[in-house]
């Protein structure tokens, strides 16, 4: 974490906003302490609930938390040592220039591929990977950061909850509920157009209120900051030579980092180590990469620290959000669910039974945002009980309650530290995107109810 006037790292959390993020976690953690207390049968000690931020790394989640952790501050500091070394800088220059007065162009098919992305392969959280890069794409394109943010992050969030294939909620909780999951998939692939269109206007809107005004920018502060760096990027290659050999290098890096995350996401026997290969890769290669572009391993080490210690408060994010689950879990309150869940069954309507349970899963989502926990839990329930709807509607309502949110709800950790990222506060996101999730909203329950009329 830096202060407001430390405009040295590639990714940086102020410490206002590390405050405002710390203190919203603990306001829910507070909040799912008391929770579990009014829950008939549920409850928790206060000396655990406020101890939760550590204990969840002991928990069955811990390996992977702590996992994530290495990953973040790996990442941040391989960027920060390929943003010292300049070719990050070259590279954004040569795209941009590619896409020189077709700006539209380049957003809806970049959009468009983050959102396959999601869609197909269920990445989400491995996006962050490409957000610096995205974001400094944009920026130099004459957009800005935040664009960059919505183009990479929103846009892989809205398709892994417009899944089609993604083996996180689709196939999983097909799996576990006995679906075939590609009966009927032309609806999935309706959603995720129409889910896309509406992203897309969202963004081009956005877009075209900065044109009209720049000063309307999210990320003002930050991208001048990060136009400043990329002066000192352009500076630090000697010879026009040398710039051209560092952004090839760094093409190369990002290329096969990319491949990396393809080829894991669709094997089934490295899936669930994604995270753990790309740490390893960016941690060997991200200081190899410098290397080779500064000549110097003392700048490279010195880049490469400087990286790490920026990227340190991401781990106190994701042991507060985290904490929240593990507090839920150990008060007790997963049996309250699985009482609700058989409660609804007993309604007549489908189409009633479809939004009661969208909306139970949706208040499940905010305590519980890991999908694999999700799915195990809800769609298992949802296996032993009739509640008169098809099994791909079943699975349709989970992927809607489970998706969306990973890009809205507080306690998603990716969210944060990609606001964080670019510098936005999580309130200043909830207020620009009211409008574009109380449309989706809408646009949810109108395909939930369609789906149910035609026998989806």
């Amino acid at each position: 974490m830096t202060n407001n006037c430390d405009n040295s790292t590639l990714v940086r959390i102020s410490r206002k906003a590390f405050i405002q993020v710390m203190l919203l976690l603990a306001a829910f953690l507070a909040a799912s302490i008391i929770l579990t207390w009014i829950i008939p049968s549920g409850s928790i000690s206060v000396i655990k609930g406020v101890c939760a931020p550590v204990l969840v790394f002991f928990s069955g989640d811990g390996p992977a938390l702590i996992m994530l952790c290495l990953f973040l501050i790996i990442l941040t500091a391989a960027f920060q040592t390929l943003s010292d070394a300049g070719g990050i800088g070259v590279l954004i220059g040569s795209v941009a220039d590619r896409f020189k007065d077709r700006g539209v162009l380049l957003i809806a098919s970049t959009s468009f591929v983050f959102m396959c992305f999601g869609a197909f392969l269920g990445l989400f959280e491995e996006m962050l990977v490409m957000l610096p890069v995205t974001a400094m794409l944009f920026l130099t394109a004459g957009y800005d950061s935040f664009t960059g943010f919505l183009v990479c992050i929103i846009s892989c969030g809205f398709g892994f909850a417009s899944a089609i294939t993604n083996p996180f909620t689709v196939l999983l909780a097909s799996e576990i509920i006995g679906a075939n999951p590609t009966e009927n998939i032309w609806y999935r692939l309706v959603i995720f157009v129409a889910m896309y269109l509406l992203l897309l206007c969202f963004i081009l809107i956005y877009v075209g209120r900065l044109k009209k005004d720049p000063s309307s920018s999210l990320t003002a502060k930050h991208d001048a900051r990060l136009r400043e760096a990329s002066g000192r990027m352009t500076g630090t290659a000697a010879t026009e030579t040398a710039g051209r050999k560092s952004g090839l290098i760094t093409g190369i890096f990002l290329a096969v980092s990319l491949a990396v995350i393809l080829v894991c996401s669709m094997s089934d026997t490295l899936r669930s180590y994604v995270v753990v290969v790309l740490s390893a890769y960016f941690l060997i290669f991200g200081f190899i990469t410098g290397f080779l572009c500064t000549g110097s391993a003392k700048k490279t080490a010195k880049s490469f620290l400087k990286g790490l210690v920026s990227g340190l408060p991401t781990i106190c994010f994701i042991a507060m959000a985290s904490s929240i689950k593990y507090v839920f879990e150990e008060g007790g309150a997963m049996p309250v669910v699985a009482g609700l869940i058989e409660d609804i069954a007993g309604h007549n309507s489908p189409a009633l039974v479809a939004v009661v349970l969208y909306a139970i899963i949706l208040v499940l989502e905010f305590f519980i945002s890991s999908s694999t926990a999700k799915a195990i839990l809800v769609m298992g329930l949802l296996s032993m009980t009739d509640l008169g709807l098809t099994k791909q509607m079943s699975v349709l309502i989970y992927t809607f309650a489970d998706g969306y949110t990973n890009v809205l709800f507080p306690t998603s950790p990716v969210l944060l530290i990609a606001l964080s990222m670019i510098e936005v506060d999580y309130l200043k996101w909830v207020k620009k995107s009211s409008v574009l999730f109380i449309i989706n909203l809408l646009m949810v329950l109108g395909f939930l109810l369609l789906g149910i009329v035609i026998g989806y």
